[in-house]
Formats: structure tokens, sequence, C-alpha cells
């Protein structure tokens, strides 16, 4: 019997969705960090579950050609594939897809998703940093451990120049109220917006001292917006411009390489016809259906700061902008004739409620589902399939380099 502490040998077998790889010993299934498929290592176990078991790579005693040196700490924040040659990590998370369809939503997909890939660094362009003490950082996986921003690459040199700076500044001011530090750039980094999340009061004139800093556009404060809050992305999209600004703290694609690709290719998934947006953000894929095909859009946001910026975005083209929940928009749907033709939704990680998906699905045609988290997919696409939608096709961008995580999108006609 297993037990925490143990050392085993272990045959990599398969990808597993978190970021973990499939070995399994004496019949119970092994969890294994610090791995590639095809590999024989030694591990040591961590923790011991009712069916499974997770262990941690120690020696690699026969390491898979895919494998690649790296002095990245692989526990800090978006680092958990670095030891992967970047072509092999695209083949595993098509992989992962695969599976979680097949083996969640015991569904079969018309083929294999292509996986586009990014390049590996700079590519971030928000983050949530953490503040303890006079240091700055990401979590160490599973902890509360601080590590190094820089050393990951995911950010521009210029973003850690200017986190530098503030940490500097958080130091020589004595300001130890601030617990996290959230940043949110533009894709060419020309606008650079940060939030202080506050343990307590803070002088708002430090706060406009931090908006001085070299690099910065806006530094606000959760207990009020002082300053400038927002940035504002423009995109070439099939020859049109669209721009679209958002508020610091607002969710937005983390991309900057794959963002214009990522919105051109669900703006080709749309069917010609009025488009209902569904946790429609700031308005990212409305205004771009509005601007690159003249489609009328309905978008629909529950967060107070992005449907502020959805409004705004809204008023320079045809998209009608409504502030309100998914599950509560929904539920007020009256059947109409040829309204709408397509749905897009882009539900958090934690995918679609029930009462939403129970909303969305008979409202049109074709729902184009766009994912975060391939596990929660699958389950809704179940659920889909299940009443009379067919999937037409699955793409994947990899919007998270060196980590598990793939954003998918599923095209579902209604049968």
């Amino acid at each position: 019997m297993l037990t925490p502490g143990d050392i085993v040998p272990l045959t990599i077998d398969k990808p597993a969705a978190g970021g973990r790889m499939i070995a399994r010993l004496d019949g119970r299934v092994v969890l294994v960090s610090g791995a590639i498929p095809g590999e024989r290592v030694t591990a040591r176990v961590e923790r011991v579950a009712k069916n499974v078991a997770y262990a941690q790579a120690t020696a690699i005693d026969a390491a898979s050609p895919d494998r690649r040196a790296t002095a990245v700490d692989p526990a800090c924040g978006g680092a958990l594939y670095r030891h992967i040659a970047y072509e092999r990590q695209l083949a595993i998370k098509g992989d992962v897809i695969v599976d979680a369809f097949t083996r969640i939503g015991r569904l079969t997909l018309p083929a294999p998703p292509p996986v586009m890939a990014s390049r590996e660094d700079g590519y971030r362009m928000r983050a949530r940093l953490h503040v303890r003490g006079r240091r700055t950082g990401f979590f160490r996986e599973a902890t509360h451990d601080l590590c190094d921003v820089r050393q990951t690459q995911q950010l521009l040199t210029a973003s850690c120049d200017v986190l530098d700076g503030v940490t500097a500044a958080l130091r020589s001011l004595g300001v130890d109220a601030v617990r996290e530090i959230e940043l949110s750039e533009n894709v060419d980094a020309t606008e650079r917006a940060m939030a202080l999340d506050l343990d307590g009061p803070i002088d708002a004139r430090i706060v406009d001292r931090f908006a001085e800093i070299e690099g910065v556009t806006g530094f606000v404060s959760r207990a009020g917006d002082r300053g400038r809050a927002h940035v504002t992305d423009r995109l070439d999209i099939n020859g049109a411009h669209v721009s679209v600004r958002r508020h610091v703290l607002a969710f937005f694609q983390g991309n900057r390489y794959l963002l214009r690709d990522l919105v051109a290719h669900v703006v080709s998934q749309l069917s010609d016809g009025p488009v209902l947006d569904l946790y429609a953000g700031v308005g990212l894929f409305a205004v771009a259906a509005a601007r690159t095909r003249g489609l009328e859009v309905i978008a629909v946001e529950g967060d107070r700061h992005a449907a502020a910026d959805l409004a705004a975005n809204a008023a320079a083209s045809s998209v009608h902008a409504v502030h309100d929940s998914v599950e509560t928009f929904v539920a007020g749907i009256r059947p109409q004739p040829g309204r709408p033709q397509t749905v897009i939704v882009d539900p958090p990680r934690t995918g679609m409620s029930r009462e939403a998906l129970d909303g969305v699905i008979g409202t049109a045609p074709r729902i184009v589902y766009v994912s975060c988290d391939v596990a929660t997919l699958a389950r809704d696409a179940r659920r889909i399939a299940d009443a009379g939608y067919s999937i037409t096709r699955a793409d994947a961008f990899d919007l998270f380099p060196n980590t598990p995580h793939v954003e998918t999108v599923v095209v579902f006609d209604r049968r």
C-alpha cells in the first residue's frame, strides 16, 4: 500500500488535466508532476487519496526526447510545463482536450483540435501579484510562498521593471496595507494600469504617487478609482479596426500574441444574423462581430467594471449592452423567430451554471462555446449534445504557454 514519502519507480502513460501525468502502480492511478508521457521516473509519493496517489518525479531514469533543461522553478505560477519542449506541450494539450471529451463528455470530436502556438515569453497582459512584507511576486503552487515573477518570463521585461519600481516605492513610502497588485496592460504595452488590493486604509496621495512611476499610465485602489483605471486595446481584424477599453479589474483574455487570432476565429464561426453574446466581458467578441461583419449583437455581462466598459465600447457600434447576470437574462428570453442565430458563451473556469445552460439551449441554432477549462467544457458539452446539438468543430489556442491550461473554442449546431 502506498503511503506519503514512499519512493517508487513509475512509467508515465499519458497526460491528465491539471498538469500532472498518469502512471499506474499495482492497479492504482498515480498522478505525477515533473514528468512527460513515455518517461520512466523515480517519484516520491506526496499524498494518497481513495483511488489515486499524487507524486513528484525526483529522478528521470529514461528521459523523453522532448525534455528540455530549465532553470525556472516549476512550482512558480505558470511554469508547470516549462520542462517540456514547446511543440510537445501543444500535442499534450490536444490530447487532454480529446481525453476530456471522451472520458467526461462521452463525446467524440470531429477531428483532433489543432492548438495554435504562442510565443512563450512576455505573453501575459494581466497578472495578479502578491505582496508580503517588502516582497512582490507570484505564489508557488499550493503555497503562500512568494517566487520571483521575472524568472517565469511570462511578463515583458518592461513590466517586470515597473513592478520593481512599485515594490521599491512601497518600501520607501512605508506602505504595509497592500496585499495584492492587479496588473493590466494593452497588447503593445503602451498602456499599463495597476490596482492595489488593500488590507487597510491608505493615503490617497500615496496612490497618486504610484501613478507617477515611469511606465504606469493608471494606478487605482479598490477603495476608489483615483486616476486613470483603463487601458485600450486596438486590433485589426479582417481589415476592420476594433478598439475596446477595459478597466484594470475587468476580465480580459490574457495573451497578447494570440488575442487577434482568437477573436478573428470566434467571429468567423458566427452565423449570419443576430448574435447573443453571454459573459461578454468588455465586449471583445461583440464589438468585433459588429465591426467586422456588421452583425447585430446583444451582449450581456454581470461584473460592474466589465459592464461599464461594455456599455462604453458598445456605444460606438451596433452592440446592445446589458448589465445583468446571465442566469437572470436567459430566464427572461422569449422565443422570437430568427433571433438570435448564434449564441457565444465565454463563462468563467467553473463553466456554465445549470440555470444558464438551460436558458441557452434551444435559444439559437448555433452555440460557440469559448472555454479556459476543458473539464467543465466537456461536462457542459454533454448536456448541449443531449439537447439536440452536434459538435461541428473544435479549435484550441495556447493562451497559457508552459502551463497545463488551454483555451478551447467549440462550435455546436442544432441537429
